[in-house]
């Protein structure tokens, strides 16, 4: 029964409709997975067995949502399930448990999910590895002594090991698309606007929801049911034309794609990352698509300085709400010490700072926009600059928190810019490295542009496919 856990979660919705597979069956396996391999992986923090047994209990056959009678993984992460406790990986939160659901959870319930429980998350979600002091770090599934990246490190593990087909995770600045280039898995970050942070937020400059998934089509169906306005959103991103799943399964046509290996923050590119691009820019021109290398608006300019004021603005706004919502004054014994620098960063900042911060990289984002897309559909970049770090290598519990935030930055050069310029992004694990682990690149697309991303993504995986690769746990 495990193995049907790294089959698709719309192929394991098929069976349930059909009658070939009951969901408790599903969740039952999902259940023993957790308990087989999760001592070693610790991507789970918390797992709800009775709710979502119970859950499972009232989904029969016939059942026309999408999604329906699956388990699924929530990031434990600005995604308040009513009734369990929300930690954001901090000792800060103590046992808040919110009484609402976040509009994405209630999407995912009406979508036919049954939610299994909650998976780890760094402290506030701020670095690119998995390993709050409160819950300990979570492994990579293909080598337990690296990371599974971060933020959604607990999700892309799960998913990894088997537990679950598919989870929830949220990209503030690579957040999805770094634990997927990690773990083999599929990572897209909608575009600005796609996905409504309902009820808490009108929107947010950086942040996003979505999946980690196995394949494109699950990828493209998450996004089906996850986009779309919420009462009383500030902005929101055009609808598309067809349904995301219809676009993944059309050809893109001839594009215009440029690759570049420019880095939006000073790095050292490891040698199989770079051989990963030049390869993925290969398959790419033998498919029919013109690709050109290009030079990044962004070379020569180190963006992290003015992002990490918008990052600590949104650090600080976590640490107040965790004091809001608890009653619990912050301090360096509940708040890890490279989150306790960035907020002591941010009481520095002035309104004006924070103002300025985000008029400058608004400006950076249009010439970047204007400077790749007006001659190119995609844009082609390594999804990491190395390989997955070792368990410990970004310690946020370390003496030298800056140090620690500039390691993440090297770590991962390439993906916080298009959470700046607000255009969609996928990590796609096309490749596998002579280290065993898997080996993924980053294509961007145009504002707006889910469909453009998906409809190459599917035909890539046609070309090249992964999800039969599982690692060896």
């Amino acid at each position: 029964m495990s193995e049907l856990l790294f089959r698709p979660a719309t192929e394991l919705a098929g069976l349930v409709r059909d009658g070939e597979l009951s969901s408790r069956e599903l969740v039952e396996a999902s259940l023993a997975r957790i308990e087989e391999v999760d001592g070693e992986v610790n991507a789970w923090v918390l797992v709800d067995s009775e709710r979502a047994l119970a859950a499972a209990e009232q989904v029969r056959a016939g059942d026309e949502r999408p999604f329906c009678g699956v388990p699924i993984a929530i990031k434990d992460l600005f995604a308040p399930v009513a009734g369990l406790p929300l930690t954001q990986g901090s000792e800060l939160l103590g046992d808040f448990t919110p009484g609402y659901d976040y509009g994405v959870v209630r999407r995912l319930r009406e979508a036919g999910f049954v939610l299994l429980g909650k998976v780890n998350t760094p402290e506030f979600g701020i670095p690119p590895v998995t390993e709050p002091r409160r819950h300990g770090p979570t492994r990579n599934p293909w080598d337990l002594e690296r990371t599974p990246g971060g933020s959604s490190g607990g999700s892309g593990a799960a998913v990894a090991s088997g537990t679950v087909p598919v989870a929830h995770g949220s990209d503030g600045g690579g957040s999805i698309r770094i634990p997927a280039a990690c773990t083999g898995l599929l990572g897209l970050k909608p575009a600005r606007g796609r996905i409504s942070r309902a009820p808490d937020l009108g929107d947010h400059f950086l942040s996003t929801d979505g999946a980690l998934t196995r394949t494109v089509a699950d990828c493209a169906a998450m996004l089906d049911v996850l986009a779309g306005y919420e009462l009383g959103d500030a902005t929101w991103a055009p609808p598309p034309d067809v349904p995301f799943a219809d676009a993944a399964r059309r050809e893109p046509g001839r594009l215009r794609v440029g690759f570049t290996l420019d880095m939006p923050i000073p790095s050292q590119l490891d040698p199989a990352c770079e051989r990963a691009v030049n390869e993925a820019a290969g398959l790419l021109e033998s498919l029919g698509h013109d690709v050109e290398p290009v030079r990044a608006p962004w070379k020569e300019t180190d963006v992290l300085p003015t992002f990490s004021v918008l990052w600590a603005a949104n650090v600080a706004g976590s640490v107040r709400h965790g004091q809001m919502v608890t009653g619990t004054e912050p301090s360096q014994e509940n708040v890890e010490p490279l989150s306790w620098h960035l907020y002591q960063q941010a009481l520095g900042f002035t309104s004006v700072d924070v103002v300025a911060a985000t008029a400058m990289l608004q400006a950076f984002a249009r010439g970047i926009v204007a400077g790749l897309w007006a001659d190119h559909d995609v844009i082609l970049t390594p999804a990491l600059a190395k390989r997955p770090v070792r368990i410990g290598e970004i310690d946020t519990c370390g003496d030298d928190p800056a140090g620690e935030f500039r390691k993440s930055g090297e770590f991962t050069p390439y993906t916080a810019i298009f959470n700046v310029t607000g255009q969609p992004a996928i990590s796609l694990p096309l490749f596998h490295g002579d280290d065993g682990l898997p080996l993924a690149v980053q294509l961007a697309g145009p504002p707006a542009g889910e469909a453009l991303l998906l409809s190459v993504a599917g035909e890539l995986e046609q070309a090249r496919p992964w999800a039969d690769r599982l690692p060896p746990l």
